[in-house]
């Protein structure tokens, strides 16, 4: 939003009402985020181009990374060796 020439207070209510409304609509249908995505998205419009440029950026490895070494994090400080940790949850 800011490099788009929005005031700071605009971009962060934006983003944080995109992020709540994808989340709400997920949780309301329980269809996966990938389906709404495709009903939500026009062929060349904004959304797909937003899309696309997070995907892009790596956003969906980012993320993938980020819940795998958060969750070989909680493991090993329930105990777990990394060995175990490795060989059960594969991380």
């Amino acid at each position: 939003g800011v490099r788009a020439g929005l005031p700071r207070a605009v971009a962060t209510q934006l983003a944080a009402q995109t992020v709540k409304g994808a989340a709400e609509m997920v949780l309301a249908t329980g269809q996966h985020p990938g389906a709404l995505k495709d009903q939500v998205t026009s062929p060349g419009g904004t959304t797909i181009a937003g899309v696309d440029a997070l995907e892009a950026g790596g956003l969906r490895t980012a993320t993938i990374n980020a819940v795998k070494a958060a969750t070989k994090r909680s493991k090993q400080l329930g105990g777990e060796d990394d060995a175990t940790i490795a060989n059960k949850y594969n991380l």
